[in-house]
């Protein structure tokens, strides 16, 4: 039987390589692309017609829009407005990559943490030059805000210097780890199903309850994730 990590296993389908880099087209390339499509077309086509009384798919795509709409506006303020885009797309990206990867077969990417980090990173540098750009070196008062007694200094600015800088390291991990968790358990108890045959109902019956709550996981991560880049964001535009 194959082993529980073997899923997660890189499979390259066109394989690429310039001076000695692997730019393979991979598996987990493959279902980024098919995510990107699945929200493109979630969104494009569920809002064409534009009906007074929308139908079940242009429902779903407006609460989409609307939640992360209020999101932004309640952990940003009004000047987030121009950064919901980018948090919308994070989230949807995200939910329809954790979403396809509950299909059999498919391939979850957020369970490689090349991939998390690279977004978690790309939000960090981001969030970083926007507040430098806003500003200036009023940025750093991040790390030791006004009204502070001096004496706290030599133990907050570390403190909150390391926090800071820890932030894509934990915002990737978070959902590498419990994507990554959630599928290594459904294989082991499939495994089981498998071996025990007919006296396999009860790692079944796990199994059902496990989708359910991988598929709750699966949302809650992607609003995690959207969620803390909110408030990245925040801390960036408005600083304490």
């Amino acid at each position: 039987m194959a082993s529980p990590v073997e899923q997660f296993k890189l499979k390259p389908l066109l394989p690429l390589e310039v001076g000695g880099l692997d730019l393979s087209y991979t598996t987990s390339a493959l279902w980024m692309t098919i995510t990107v499509i699945g929200v493109t077309a979630f969104l494009t086509l569920s809002m064409r017609g534009g009906r007074l009384v929308p139908g079940r798919w242009q429902s779903m795509a407006e609460m989409s829009y609307e939640f992360i709409a209020g999101m932004v506006r309640e952990t940003v303020g009004n000047e987030g407005r121009q950064y919901f885009p980018l948090v919308l797309t994070l989230f949807l990206f995200i939910l329809f990559g954790n979403l396809m990867g509950m299909i059999p077969y498919a391939y979850t990417f957020t369970s490689q943490i090349i991939v998390t980090f690279a977004m978690a990173f790309t939000i960090f540098v981001g969030v970083t030059i926007l507040g430098l750009v806003k500003h200036g070196t009023h940025f750093f008062t991040l790390f030791f805000p006004s009204g502070t007694p001096i004496a706290l200094a030599p133990v907050l600015i570390p403190i909150e210097v390391i926090s800071y800088f820890v932030r894509p390291v934990s915002l990737s991990v978070r959902l590498f780890a419990n994507m990554m968790a959630g599928h290594t358990m459904m294989k082991v108890f499939g495994g089981f199903v498998v071996a025990l045959g007919i006296f396999g109902v009860a790692p079944m019956v796990l199994i059902v309850a496990l989708t359910g709550f991988e598929i709750m996981v699966a949302v809650l991560q992607a609003y995690v994730f959207a969620m803390l880049t909110c408030m990245y964001l925040n801390d960036a535009i408005n600083l304490h």
